[in-house]
């Protein structure tokens, strides 16, 4: 379940810069009061999460070529001559070449 950002609001409905974190289904509705004072609140927009971003919150995302083989997915690095060769993964060719 993701996790959400909330922002406090003041008795005017204006955001007070005061936030916390609450964890809910995405199919929820957005939390109109905060669940222990009954304060007004609003979901302040965050960006998502990205494998390999860097968050404040967490520490980087490894996508190693041993992750990648682990997760069973296939990574393919490009040569010099325009082909491709398999760097990581079991599935697929060794090498893909430009038919001529």
């Amino acid at each position: 379940m993701p996790t959400y950002v909330y922002e406090i609001l003041d008795a005017d409905g204006e955001g007070t810069g005061e936030t916390f974190e609450h964890v809910q289904p995405m199919s929820a509705e957005p939390l109109r009061e905060h669940p222990e004072t009954g304060a007004p609140v609003r979901r302040v927009p965050q960006a998502p999460a990205i494998a390999g971003s860097m968050s404040p919150l967490k520490e980087k995302t490894k996508l190693s070529n041993k992750n990648l083989e682990k997760l069973g997915m296939t990574k393919y690095k490009r040569q010099g001559d325009g082909s491709y060769e398999k760097t990581a993964g079991k599935e697929g060719p060794r090498h893909i070449r430009k038919q001529s």
